[in-house]
């Protein structure tokens, strides 16, 4: 088990308790620094930080009892600055401990609004997570997971993220329309792109490192080529927060889309709806990929009704022997027109798939078999 399972852990614990946040922290010395996150936390918790005068110190020197279904209205936890300041409105948490028994911090799950379904059973269930988290903290695997958000910071502290630009094209006349900006990890030894940001999700660090990367992408508006969109990637979290919001708004005249990303899942599609009615008032475009590969995908066409649908690769791959892929899209195709969508097939990677999309209907596409992620092409004003 790796760091990776550590924070499915706590995705499983924040899951059954019906909990907004979970959050592994170390205590030692009258000190408690976080070290694992799952959930939107607050922006000072992070991996690293050190929170103060809280409910985890008080379970820990066994001043308070582990569960806490009304915040607000306990007598041993209304008046708390904690209380106020954290805006927690229920709480459970266990003391976990090292393989050889030290107790070493504290596992919790945080909610800001009360819930009186919490109980004992909460905390026993917490308690059994706990066993399992503790046995793996001090693994190699998930130091090297504590080396990489260390890595993480220091690229949002220095701005060390690279942006490609991957174009989209009309498949009639292979003319440009768009580019969709995709974040590089240089200095950096990320195998991947998506590792990096799964890595910023688990750390508590991943809104702050997608907003990074919208900065970066709109250095490159003032160079973008007439007459075309800047896709930027964003998960449901980071889209909520107000920060990268009110930068969408700041460039929303600047021919934008935000494509909805599954780094995170969407919990409040109604939330979701209000920020997004809101960026589209204001000129931004939404897209949803990953058309055809899901449940998912299809939920969110469904309740945000997007601008522009992107058909996932597994359903464009060998499209042109393939009479099942071929009959899909070809509803796809139907549906987007019913509904006013823009259709676009990503991954295409051979003449014979960007032939077959564009005969059933397909009117625009990405992949390697158009156009690499590159630099976007000098203006007429730079050449």
């Amino acid at each position: 088990m790796d760091g990776v399972m550590v924070g499915r852990l706590l995705g499983l614990a924040r899951a059954h308790l019906g909990a907004e946040l979970a959050v592994l922290s170390d205590i030692s010395d009258g000190r408690q620094i976080v070290r694992a996150i799952d959930g939107a936390a607050p922006p000072s918790w992070t991996v690293g930080a050190e929170l103060t005068d809280s409910y985890c110190m008080r379970v820990f020197d066994g001043s308070l009892q582990p569960v806490i279904t009304d915040a607000r209205r306990g007598i041993a936890t209304r008046d708390l600055p904690f209380t106020a300041r954290s805006g927690t409105g229920s709480y459970v948490g266990v003391p976990w401990r090292t393989a050889d028994g030290s107790r070493a911090g504290i596992l919790c799950c945080l909610s800001r609004t009360p819930d009186p379904r919490l109980g004992q059973d909460s905390a026993r269930f917490l308690g059994m997570l706990a066993e399992l988290i503790g046995d793996q903290v001090t693994s190699p695997v998930l130091r090297a997971d504590s080396e990489d958000v260390q890595l993480l910071r220091d690229v949002l502290r220095h701005r060390t993220l690279r942006m490609v630009f991957q174009p989209v094209v009309r498949l009639a006349d292979a003319r440009v329309v768009g580019y969709e900006s995709l974040a590089r990890f240089d200095l950096t030894p990320f195998p991947t792109p998506a590792h990096a940001f799964a890595t910023a999700d688990r750390s508590g660090l991943g809104t702050a490192l997608e907003l990074l990367a919208v900065e970066r992408a709109f250095e490159a508006l003032p160079d973008m080529p007439y007459d075309t969109t800047l896709g930027v990637n964003l998960s449901a979290q980071a889209l909520m927060a107000p920060a990268v919001q009110e930068l969408l708004l700041a460039h929303a005249e600047g021919d934008i889309c935000v494509e909805l990303t599954e780094h995170t899942q969407v919990t409040d599609y109604a939330a979701l709806n209000r920020v997004t009615d809101r960026l589209r008032a204001n000129g931004v475009l939404l897209v949803v990929d990953d058309a055809g590969a899901g449940y998912a995908s299809l939920r969110h066409i469904l309740q945000l009704r997007p601008d522009i649908i992107k058909l996932d690769i597994s359903l464009v791959r060998d499209i042109d022997a393939d009479p099942v892929r071929i009959a899909l899209t070809r509803s796809l195709v139907s549906f987007a027109g019913e509904v006013g969508a823009r259709l676009v097939a990503e991954g295409i990677e051979t003449r014979a798939e960007h032939d077959r999309l564009r005969d059933i209907g397909v009117h625009f596409g990405q992949g390697y078999y158009l156009a690499k992620p590159g630099p976007l092409p000098l203006s007429s004003a730079q050449q």
